[in-house]
C-alpha cells in the first residue's frame, strides 16, 4: 500500500510544450534507472525532484515546466518499478536509486552532490530529506511531506498496528535536524492523504 508505482507505457511521456532529455542511469546495487532532465540555458540552480508515491516521472511534467519558467534545471527520475525503471521498489531501493539520480546530475552538469537542490513531493519528501541529512543540499524544499512513514499510514489504517508492522519507515523527523541549510516547507490545509498535522510534526 506504500507505492503506487505507473510502469511504462502508463502515463503521459509526450507532455506538449516540455523541453526535456530521456536519462537512462544505474543505481550501485546495478537496477536500471530512468528520468527526464529539463535542461535550463543559464539556470540558478540544479533541482533533484523526487515525486510522490503514485504514477511515474511523467505525472509531474507541469511542475518540471513551472521550475523551468522560475529558472533553474531539473532532473526529475523515476524510483525502481516506476515508468521505466526496472525492479520493485523497497525504502533502502528507493534512496539508493535517489543517490544514483543526485550523483548522474552533479556530474552531468560538473557540480559537488552537496550543491544540488533536493525537492520531494509526499513519499519523496522522505527521499529528500534522507539525502539532504546525510550529505547536505544547497536547499531542500518540501511539499506536502510527512514526520513519519508510519505516522501517515496510521491516519488511513487506525485499526491496525502499522508502527510497529511497516518496514519502510522515512523517519523524516529522526532526519532533518542534521540537515543545517535552506528549507523551504509548504504543506496544503486540504490534503486528506498526508495531513497538514503531519508536515507541521515535520516543521517542529
Amino acid at each position: 500500500l506504500i507505492f503506487g508505482p505507473q510502469r511504462h507505457p502508463n502515463g503521459f511521456w509526450r507532455p506538449p510544450g516540455l523541453d526535456f532529455e530521456d536519462v537512462d542511469f544505474e543505481a550501485a546495487d546495478g537496477v536500471k534507472l530512468h528520468g527526464w532532465y529539463v535542461p535550463h540555458p543559464n539556470p540558478r540552480a540544479y533541482v533533484l525532484f523526487a515525486h510522490g508515491n503514485g504514477g511515474n516521472v511523467t505525472y509531474w511534467a507541469e511542475e518540471y515546466a513551472t521550475l523551468h519558467k522560475l529558472g533553474v534545471a531539473v532532473f526529475a527520475f523515476d524510483y525502481r518499478g516506476y515508468g521505466r525503471s526496472l525492479g520493485a521498489p523497497n525504502e533502502a531501493g528507493v534512496l539508493t536509486d535517489a543517490r544514483a539520480a543526485r550523483a548522474w546530475l552533479a556530474k552531468r552538469v560538473g557540480i559537488a552532490e552537496k550543491d544540488v537542490v533536493v525537492m520531494g513531493v509526499s513519499l519523496g519528501g522522505g527521499v529528500a530529506v534522507a539525502l539532504a541529512a546525510a550529505d547536505g543540499a544547497r536547499g531542500l524544499v518540501l511539499l506536502n511531506t510527512f514526520n513519519s512513514l508510519p505516522d501517515a499510514a496510521a491516519v488511513h489504517y487506525p485499526w491496525v498496528p502499522v508502527r510497529w508492522l511497516m518496514r519502510s519507515r522515512f523517519d523524516s523527523a529522526a532526519k532533518i535536524a542534521r540537515y543545517r541549510g535552506p528549507l523551504l516547507q509548504t504543506h496544503g490545509d486540504r490534503d486528506d492523504i498526508v495531513p497538514l498535522a503531519l508536515g507541521k510534526r515535520l516543521f517542529a
